[in-house]
C-alpha cells in the first residue's frame, strides 16, 4: 500500500492510521506501519509528524448509541451470531486504534524502543482480528456497520490521554483482560451451536489477547518499578480514578496470571467487593 505522502515516522504513521476513515485503508496502513517499524525502516518521531487526533476516523456507519441500546440476541440464531460478531468487530476496531494511540500519543515518553515494538505488534494483530471478524460477517451475509454499536471504548482513551500509566491500567489490564474472561465461554457456545468457523476466529483472538495483556502488564510493571512503587497498589488507585464502575467477575484467573495480572491487582476492585 502506498500512502498519499511518505510516512515521516512511526508516530506519523500511527496518527494517520487512527485518522483514516475507510476501514480497508485503516487496517492496511496499520499493518504497513507495523512492518516498516519492525524492519527498522521508520524513525520513532519527526518534527513534521501529524499528531494523534482526539477521535479516530470512522465510516458513516455504524450508528453509535449508548451501551444500553445495543441489543443482545441468542447465539442459537444466525441473527444472534451476527450481532455478536458485529460487537466483536467494533471492539477489535477500537482496540486497533487504542494500540496506535498509545504509540502516537506517547512517542515522546521516556520508554525503550521495545515498548513501541510491543504496541505495534498489538496494533498489527488487532487489524488482523478486525479483518477476520469482518470476513466471517461477510460469510454470514452481513457487514460491519449493519447494526448499531456503542462508543464507550474510545472514552477510555480520552480519559487517560495525559497519563501513560493510567492508559496501561485501563486499556490492556481492564478492557483487554476482559476478553480473557469472556472468550472461553463464547468458544464453548459457538461449538455447541455448530459454528466452528466463528469458533476458529475467536480462538485466534483469544490466543493473541493473552499476549496483549502480557505486553500491558510488562510495561505497567516496568514503569512502577522505575518509580519504586507497588504495581498492584498503583493499579487499584488508577482504576478507581479513571474507570467507571467495578470490575465484573467471573475472572479467568489462570489466563490473567499467565499474562502477569495476578488477583492482587483486581480482586479488591470487583463489583462484588465494592459498595
Amino acid at each position: 500500500m502506498t500512502p498519499d505522502q511518505p510516512l515521516r515516522s512511526l508516530r506519523d504513521g500511527a496518527a494517520r492510521a487512527i485518522r483514516a476513515r475507510d476501514l480497508d485503508d485503516k487496517t492496511a496502513l496499520t499493518q504497513e506501519v507495523a512492518r516498516r517499524w519492525h524492519n527498522r525502516r521508520l524513525s520513532l518521531r519527526s518534527p513534521l509528524d501529524s499528531l494523534a487526533p482526539v477521535r479516530p476516523g470512522r465510516p458513516d456507519r455504524p450508528d453509535l448509541v449508548p451501551p444500553t441500546q445495543v441489543k443482545r440476541r441468542s447465539l442459537h440464531s444466525q441473527r444472534g451470531r451476527i450481532a455478536l460478531l458485529h460487537a466483536i468487530a467494533h471492539i477489535e476496531l477500537n482496540a486497533m486504534d487504542l494500540a496506535l494511540d498509545i504509540v502516537a500519543r506517547f512517542a515522546t515518553a521516556p520508554m525503550p524502543q521495545s515498548f513501541f515494538d510491543g504496541w505495534m505488534q498489538v496494533a498489527f494483530e488487532e487489524a488482523k482480528h478486525f479483518k477476520l471478524v469482518r470476513q466471517r460477517l461477510h460469510a454470514l451475509g452481513a457487514d460491519y456497520g449493519d447494526l448499531p454499536a456503542h462508543d464507550g471504548l474510545w472514552q477510555a482513551a480520552h480519559d487517560t490521554r495525559n497519563d501513560l500509566t493510567a492508559r496501561l491500567a485501563v486499556v490492556p489490564l481492564i478492557l483487554e483482560a476482559r476478553g480473557l474472561d469472556v472468550t472461553p465461554s463464547l468458544l464453548i457456545k459457538m461449538r455447541e451451536v455448530g459454528d466452528e468457523e466463528t469458533a476458529a476466529v475467536l480462538e485466534v483472538i483469544y490466543e493473541d489477547e493473552k499476549k496483549h495483556v502480557a505486553i500491558g502488564a510488562k510495561w505497567f510493571r516496568f514503569i512502577c518499578a522505575r518509580q519504586g512503587k507497588d504495581p498492584a497498589e498503583v493499579f487499584r488507585l488508577l482504576v478507581r480514578a479513571n474507570f467507571r464502575g467495578g470490575l465484573k467477575p467471573p475472572f479467568n484467573d489462570l489466563a490473567r496470571a499467565a499474562a502477569g495480572l495476578t488477583p492482587t491487582f483486581y480482586r479488591a476492585l470487583s463489583s462484588q467487593n465494592m459498595s
